[in-house]
């Protein structure tokens, strides 16, 4: 529970009555690897922080699965637009190895959500992951696949130490074979 009130301190300093009540509401889970967190055609009802370990997002499109992004620790995960709307998710959420997290059903992220300090640190989050993903998809739709590779490596190291070559691979839209002739040439 440390890392996540930590990450949520960094945001917004919590009181103590706050505090309990993160305590209270994150609940810890224990997933195995390849073990699914989040199911395409179900309702996403829980978001996730990551304490330890490797989750691949991922759909599946015309019976490939495509790699979309790969999360790491002190990271918060769900499916948008299944958890904040209630309606059944188009994504999987996959444990990439032993995974630990902390959820937050969606009903106690209602009442969380009654305390002004942990609604700040929300809004904060949010405003947050809605720039980057704003920013991420402006640079990231126009690389080549050596620059995705370089950008991965270069600001989110995690990814390429941890992820299997074939997800890096896929994330970055190219052959495993093609990703192995990236690596060499930088290296």
């Amino acid at each position: 529970m440390t890392e996540l009130l930590s990450v949520i301190n960094s945001f917004q300093e919590l009181d103590l009555e706050t505090e309990e009540m993160v305590r209270k509401y994150f609940i810890e889970e224990k997933f195995q690897k390849n073990e699914f967190i989040i199911t395409e055609g179900k309702i996403c009802s829980k978001i996730y922080f990551i304490r330890s370990g490797l989750v691949r997002r991922f759909c599946v499109e015309d019976g490939i699965e495509v790699t979309k992004w790969i999360y790491t620790d002190n990271q918060f995960i769900t499916s948008l637009s299944s958890f904040f709307e209630q309606k059944p998710s188009f994504e999987n959420f996959q444990a990439s190895e032993v995974t630990i997290l902390y959820s937050l059903s969606y009903e106690n992220e209602q009442t969380l959500l009654e305390y002004d300090l942990f609604s700040k640190f929300y809004i904060k989050l949010l405003r947050l992951y809605l720039s980057k993903l704003n920013e991420f998809h402006h640079f990231y739709t126009v690389m080549n696949a050596q620059d995705k590779y370089l950008y991965l490596l270069n600001t989110l190291p995690q990814i390429i130490l941890k992820a299997k070559l074939k997800d890096i691979a896929s994330l970055i839209g190219v052959s495993p074979e093609t990703l192995s002739r990236i690596r060499a040439q930088i290296n």
